[in-house]
């Protein structure tokens, strides 16, 4: 139950914070969808949320 809070918070933080992640390259790799559902465009970050996660583990290890 807590993976699926933490997915759905950071779903909503990406789509809030999209057009200041796609300046700096992140939104746009090959595993990030959007698509228009409803009147409103859905942004799913998979690979940018990867590899974000990779770069905390990371910085977590060596801290």
């Amino acid at each position: 139950m807590r993976w699926l809070i933490v997915f759905l918070l950071a779903f909503l933080l990406f789509n809030g914070l999209r057009a200041w992640l796609e300046k700096i390259g992140l939104g746009r790799l090959p595993g990030d969808f959007s698509f228009r559902l409803g009147g409103r465009e859905w942004y799913v970050p998979l690979a940018s949320s990867l590899l974000l996660s990779l770069i905390a583990m990371a910085i977590g290890a060596l801290v």
